[in-house]
């Protein structure tokens, strides 16, 4: 099977490769929805493609530092706080972004340094940042940039190279991992909806790690085949308190000649929290 980080040829045996898999998930405990009704129903859902994930996922469990916790714990408190201020909200109109300058990513499976220096430009307006040093800082190969396992040069890695690299990169933002479960839960998509709007007002993007299956939602333009990506999700609809965001894609702008269904596909587009959430559901993302 061949592979790159956006795609790998459908099998009917055998694990996607190494790189570029989701692993096990272990998800910390939610908080009560600060957004009623976000999803109806049961907070269980079985997700289109879960099992397919389950059953090709080869990445062991994953493990969070001592100090990520701590983190964690901290940005959650601030996220759940700053989700219950009703006066800041009511000023917002439409979609607020935090404004991410997109790049089209040069090679097949540079989606994730493409997203690295996108995310990062959400916060301090660089743009133009060099694909090829993101690439050397990320440790991306032919495989693609890894969600977790691999440890980079950087001060205390922690296994986890795009949080490890934003944080290098933008001292002080306290990116974190949020890993999601192969069927993510209403709360999983409230807890998103949260991140992200915490994250956007504070001016900083998410990275996404998405890992899209047959039969399951896709982002803007992709067909429907297994793609590993990663994409900066840099704004969120405040009329819909967050259940539509906004998301740079780095296929957006590539030639076909590269990837052969990129001219479809649009540097930014809008999806629905739940959708996204569902789509990186069995790998996360990064906040």
């Amino acid at each position: 099977m061949t592979a790159v980080c956006l795609l790998s040829a459908l099998t009917a045996a055998g694990p996607a490769t190494a790189g570029e898999t989701a692993g096990t998930r272990t998800t910390a405990g939610h908080d009560t929805d600060p957004f009623p009704g976000s999803l109806p129903g049961s907070d269980f859902r079985r997700a289109p493609g879960a099992l397919y994930k389950q059953v090709l996922d080869t990445l062991g469990p994953q493990r969070l530092t001592a100090e990520q916790h701590r983190t964690t714990v901290r940005k959650e408190a601030s996220a759940s706080a700053w989700s219950r201020r009703p006066a800041v909200r009511a000023q917002r109109a439409g979609y607020v972004v935090s404004g991410g300058l997109h790049q089209a990513q040069q090679t097949s499976y540079w989606c994730g340094p493409a997203a690295l220096v996108i995310t990062q430009s959400a916060h301090d307006e660089v743009g133009g940042r060099s694909q090829r040093a993101a690439a050397d800082l990320l440790e991306t190969d032919s495989s693609g940039t890894a969600w977790y396992g691999v440890g980079i040069d950087v001060p205390k890695p922690t296994g986890y190279p795009m949080a490890d690299a934003l944080n290098h990169r933008l001292p002080g933002a306290n990116y974190v991992p949020r890993a999601l479960p192969y069927s993510p839960t209403a709360a999983d998509v409230a807890d998103f909806r949260r991140h992200i709007v915490h994250n956007t007002d504070h001016d900083y993007a998410i990275a996404g790690n998405a890992w899209e299956v047959p039969g399951g939602p896709h982002l803007a333009g992709h067909p429907n085949i297994e793609i590993f990506h990663w994409v900066a999700i840099d704004g969120y609809n405040s009329d819909t308190d967050a259940r539509q965001v906004r998301y740079l894609d780095p296929v957006g702008g590539v030639s076909t000649s590269m990837i052969s269904w990129a001219g479809g596909v649009p540097k930014s587009a809008r999806i629905s929290a739940d959708a996204i959430t569902t789509i990186m559901g069995g790998r996360g993302y990064v906040w």
